[in-house]
């Protein structure tokens, strides 16, 4: 094998790669449409993430106490509005279908 052989058989296959990985797909999956029930349970979730984290940065001594009980508050506050928009929306969706 000559180094021109070699070179040609790279050059051969990065094509192969190169259009295998690019080549668009024929069948598109369709996602579905988000309610407005799964964008508040996914706020619902960073809004936990987000206690949890301000939770641990406090303990670790990131936060002096009075910092830590307002942002836990507006956390809660805001957590506890987002609860409530979600209970409303599954007693409508319970009661439509």
């Amino acid at each position: 094998m000559t180094p021109t052989d070699g070179l040609i058989a790279g050059a051969i296959l990065f094509l192969a790669l190169f259009v295998y990985i690019l080549w668009p797909e024929k069948v598109i999956v369709a996602q579905r449409e988000k309610t407005r029930l799964d964008y508040l349970e996914e706020w619902k979730e960073q809004l936990y993430a987000n206690l949890r984290d301000l939770h641990f940065e406090y303990q670790a001594g990131k936060y002096p106490l009075e910092d830590y009980e307002q942002q836990r508050t507006l956390l809660e506050n805001e957590a506890a509005t987002v609860l409530a928009e979600i209970e409303m929306l599954e007693r409508l969706e319970k009661a439509t279908s």
